[in-house]
């Protein structure tokens, strides 16, 4: 008689050291906990004292030992672990497919999940901006490196918002002298003449999320004084033609709806200690029929040239509501059934 094959079984324990209350690890009524024995269904998982073991699996108990050496590693720099954090750890982990945790990335480095959530980017008003995710880190690292940085992702991958906090923190540090933030008025077709009021009421509602963000990085009351001092420019892309931006972090967002010439006159803006970070969703094109989006065209006229790099984030990057991620996929899935189906998915430009 053939017997089926079982996986090896494995045993470890984890001594959790006396600096580390077990509440700091297991979670508030055990909640922490729950979430890994979750992730985990087929080991078993015990906690007696300050020695949490594990049983199954051996692929799977490596695992969970890497997983709470992790979370210690967290614990050690005094930030707390939450349920968000922990599930990406698990998921940092498992996309590695193997136990030592380390994930190499394009350059050849390792990067673990404490890594990716103790690496501060920006401390501001009893708060502090951080990466929650490898891509988030590998994005944050990108710029750091880079002098022109795509992030392409979709909704609520902290593409903008991350952007932002490293255009904020090189003002701080006078890596540059100026933030200037800009974005297609897409809506009005940048005929901004047409609209009633001021030009800043004009273009407020385009612009209003990247204030949004500023506020949040930002002493709300400084912001006015920057702005009028031109040391934070906020406009709309049309403004930007026959410039030349020295010393400045010049952020374009929602890109994915420039036109293939707004891209082009965008990108030769820049001027020397400049960076340039350019963020959009391809899925979201608002542009109007037939008109070519300058983010889906640049990836293949800018593809492999010298300091320019592309960071492309995924639904498992969603940093917002867990079931954003969820509508990501659905939505991806809806237009690869729609392609195969022959009749095109949802904006086809």
């Amino acid at each position: 008689m053939t017997q089926t094959p079982t996986h090896p079984q494995a045993h470890a324990q984890i001594t959790i050291p006396a600096k580390h209350p077990m509440v700091t690890i297991l979670g508030s009524s055990d909640s922490l906990l729950r979430v890994i024995e979750k992730a985990f269904p087929s080991a078993d998982i015990h906690v007696r004292g300050n020695v949490i073991s594990a049983v199954g699996d051996a692929t799977e108990v490596a695992l969970i030992q890497r997983l709470f050496d992790e979370m210690m590693l967290v614990l050690r720099t005094g930030q707390s672990m939450t349920e968000d954090a922990v599930e990406r750890s698990i998921a940092m982990l498992r996309a590695n497919g193997s136990a030592n945790g380390n994930t190499a990335n394009g350059d050849g480095n390792r990067e673990t999940p404490a890594e990716v959530l103790t690496q501060n980017i920006l401390s501001s008003r009893g708060r502090t901006i951080r990466p929650k995710t490898l891509n988030q880190k590998r994005y944050v690292d990108a710029i750091d490196k880079h002098t022109i940085v795509f992030g392409i992702g979709p909704a609520g991958t902290g593409k903008t918002y991350l952007a932002m906090a490293k255009a904020v923190q090189a003002l701080q540090s006078k890596q540059v002298t100026r933030i200037i933030l800009t974005r297609p008025a897409v809506e009005a077709g940048e005929r901004l003449g047409f609209l009633p009021g001021t030009l800043y009421e004009k273009i407020d509602p385009y612009l209003r999320p990247l204030y949004d963000a500023l506020h949040d990085m930002l002493d709300p009351d400084s912001i006015p004084r920057l702005m009028a001092a031109g040391t934070i420019e906020v406009a709309p892309l049309a403004y930007m033609r026959g410039r030349t931006l020295n010393d400045a972090f010049i952020i374009l967002d929602e890109a994915q709806n420039t036109s293939a010439e707004q891209m082009k006159m965008f990108l030769t803006r820049l001027g020397f200690d400049s960076k340039i970070v350019i963020t959009g969703d391809v899925t979201q094109v608002d542009l109007p029929n037939g008109t070519k989006s300058g983010l889906r065209q640049v990836q293949d006229i800018l593809d492999g040239v010298e300091d320019v790099h592309f960071s492309r984030l995924t639904s498992q990057d969603v940093v917002r509501h867990k079931l954003v991620g969820r509508i990501v996929d659905a939505y991806e899935q809806y237009d690869s059934r729609q392609g195969q189906d022959g009749r095109g998915g949802r904006n086809g430009k």
